[in-house]
């Protein structure tokens, strides 16, 4: 008998339907010579500290660092799970033969190996490698089972990577927790989980020791368009006048006018980070939401296999892309007439297998999409516009640039003409990813030597500070490990060394709303007061450094390549959590982090509500700390620490009347107290200040 391990309970039915195993069975399906079963994604993880030695159970300086001998698996403690693994151990213990049918990549392959490796298996194991889900790509898959050696150097830099994410997570939260921590809660450190929130925080307070500086520029009026010095910005206001009543002494002279003709070609096809980028900024949709959106079309097979880093396809894709573009055209005939019965460009911007490793771009698989809600049909909109687009003709444009002078002082105008839209009209104009400006006009047609009165004027501007980061620009700093770019190729090179993986990045975010480090404001992240004190005091550049953090991520790819040694990569993780540990014991300061519940805007309260009795929070029970999965979300840490990890209480509320306001904080002693509509609250709420006292 052969047996087949999906990951998820849905695919194992269109496995088993395909091969025609349609006896349902409890765990199972069966038929055909078949026997299909599944996980529920991760069914094992590896196992916490007690589990080594018991006197890891309690958190103790004394116990760190916390090193393994040798790292082992266990069960998730779920009922659920214990049944289904029973199941599937008691299936492939009398297999012949098993096909790991889990999602194909580098969590997908650590999940079944878990699951294979603790469950005893001795027979031959084949893996099914597809890239989508339809009828015809799982034939196909079945037709070209791999066998699972092939596939041992994924499984390893899985496995590096959930044992790095453990040493990490485990050592770092625990020191942060017990040194500097108060109030029995914990202090989460993770390998990317920290450097994501170090972007943050660097941001945050780039933006509030901003100075604004004043500048001038100065700017002409010619034929109603407008003419800007080439100059530049004056930082002398008196200079710039100087320069004012200098042109408004002559007229203005078109010195040269050139028009260049030149091409703009379609945007690439979304991989993962670009999706969730797009979405954030059409829709604001988190990554996380987008990443569930996606991998419910994945499921529902009308998309590709959402987890991927490549915005290119690979060279066998090509002939199936007419049958492609035929299965949507229902949703998009307008936008597919054009392109049905022609031979449809290959272009290297699109195809180029020497850039594609596991999977290719995500696209639709030509399956007509049916029962979308109407976020996932956004999600799908997008998808299917920039597959359509790219077998358009290139958008032909015509830049053209005027200068000009007055007595010597030379101004330019730079325009551009679209001459052919070619692929712009897949788009709508709101989706057209347009840049503002005056580059973008259309200027008149002017004539070299030409001559006449202008009106100048002297503007006064002001340097503005970085943006906060949002979902999006957030997304890219983790892909380029915190160098923004704007140019494809640049960051294609930079995605090298970029922190976490394109499926992991979502949960990395989220798990930084969760421990309350970081909060949104419309579409900004913004740190706490938790988040950022905790950044400033982390001394150990290894922990907050994305570019740090980026080489690591890039020795994880290169063990998945085989050109780097998965043994070599954990003892260096190894050395550095020993580092690490020593650092901050060495640390004689009495510094602590205040971590606060959930911020509150005190400044936007709603109607008082009645009074309620409130309970202090009661002291924790003795109990072990529950640990996050590593392999499932990364950055593993403890979720709640043991009773011997130091505690403070909370300062009690104090009374506040209105001749206190203007006073130091009584809960920060940074922010000063402010009156609100409902309640005094502290001048440092924005910043994380939990500090609220209701009128009386």
């Amino acid at each position: 008998m052969i047996v087949c391990i999906a990951e998820k309970p849905s695919v194992a039915r269109d496995i088993a339907d395909i091969l025609g195993a349609r006896e349902r069975k409890d765990g199972y399906m069966e038929g055909n010579g078949y026997q299909v079963t599944w996980t529920f994604g991760h069914l094992c993880t590896l196992k916490e500290p007690h589990e080594y030695t018991p006197a890891w159970k309690s958190w103790s300086l004394g116990s760190l660092p916390m090193i393994p001998p040798r790292f082992g698996i266990k069960l998730i403690s779920n009922p659920t799970y214990e049944k289904q693994f029973r199941t599937v151990e008691w299936l492939m213990q009398r297999a012949d033969e098993i096909i790991n049918c889990g999602d194909a990549g580098q969590e997908g392959e650590l999940i079944q190996r878990w699951v294979l490796h603790k469950a005893g298996v001795t027979c031959p194991v084949k893996r099914l490698w597809i890239s989508s889900l339809t009828e015809e790509a799982i034939k196909e898959g079945f037709a070209k089972l791999k066998d699972q050696s092939e596939f041992q150097s994924l499984y390893e830099a899985g496995m590096s990577r959930a044992i790095g994410d453990w040493l990490l997570g485990m050592n770092a939260t625990r020191l942060y927790t017990i040194k500097y921590g108060q109030n029995r809660q914990v202090l989460s450190i993770g390998r990317v989980q920290t450097p994501t929130l170090a972007l943050i925080v660097n941001r945050q307070l780039e933006i509030e020791n901003f100075t604004p500086e004043a500048y001038w520029e100065l700017k002409t009026v010619y034929r109603d368009t407008t003419f800007s010095a080439t100059k530049g910005k004056f930082t002398s206001k008196e200079e710039g006048l100087a320069f004012l009543d200098t042109v408004r002494q002559s007229d203005f002279i078109v010195t040269d006018v050139s028009a260049k003709k030149g091409v703009e070609y379609a945007p690439r096809l979304f991989d993962l980070t670009s999706l969730q980028v797009e979405c954030n900024k059409k829709f604001g949709y988190s990554a996380d939401e987008t990443l569930k959106l996606i991998q419910s079309l994945y499921e529902k097979k009308v998309a590709t296999y959402p987890r991927v880093d490549t915005t290119f396809l690979s060279d066998d894709i090509y002939p199936k892309c007419p049958g492609i573009l035929k299965g949507i055209s229902r949703d998009y005939e307008a936008l597919t007439a054009p392109l049905d019965g022609a031979k449809l460009p290959k272009s290297k911007k699109v195809f180029d297998s020497a850039k594609v490793t596991d999977h290719h771009a995500i696209i639709p698989t030509g399956q007509p999409p049916q029962n979308l809600t109407d976020m996932e049909r956004r999600v799908f909109d997008l998808i299917a516009r920039r597959f359509i687009a790219v077998f358009y003709p290139d958008c032909k444009v015509s830049t053209t640039t005027i200068l000009g002078e007055v007595d010597k002082i030379e101004f330019k105008v730079t325009g551009k003409q679209i001459l052919a839209p070619g692929w712009r009209v897949v788009f709508a104009r709101e989706q057209v990813e347009e840049k503002e400006g005056d580059e973008e006009r259309v200027l008149p047609l002017f004539v070299k030597g030409e001559s006449g009165p202008h009106v100048p004027d002297l503007n006064e501007k002001w340097t503005q500070p970085p943006k906060p980061f949002t979902e999006a620009t957030l997304l890219r700093a983790m892909e380029t490990a915190g160098k923004l770019v704007d140019n494809d190729e640049l960051r294609d090179a930079l995605k090298e060394n970029g922190i976490g993986r394109p499926s992991t990045r979502a949960a990395i975010i989220e798990t930084l709303f969760k421990r309350n480090y970081i909060r949104k404001e419309k579409k900004n992240l913004i740190a706490t007061a938790t988040g950022v004190e905790l950044i400033q005091l982390i001394r150990e550049e290894l922990l907050k450094s994305a570019e740090l953090t980026g080489i690591w991520e890039k020795k994880l790819r290169e063990i998945e390549k085989k050109t780097y040694d998965a043994h070599q990569f954990l003892e260096e993780l190894k050395q550095m959590v020993s580092e690490i540990v020593f650092s901050v014991l060495s640390d004689n300061t009495n510094r602590r982090i205040t971590i606060q519940e959930a911020v509150e805007a005190v400044a936007e309260e709603k109607k008082a509500e009645p009074k309620k009795r409130t309970r202090k929070p009661a002291a924790p029970k003795e109990k072990k700390p529950k640990a996050e999965a590593p392999a499932a979300t990364p950055d593993a840490a403890p979720t709640a620490p043991q009773a011997t990890a130091p505690a403070s209480p909370q300062p009690a509320e104090t009374e506040v009347p209105d001749a206190q306001v203007g006073r130091p904080c009584p809960l920060c002693g940074q922010g000063t107290v402010i009156k609100g509509k409902a309640a005094y609250g502290c001048s440092r709420w924005k910043e994380g200040c939990t500090f609220r006292q209701a009128f009386e």
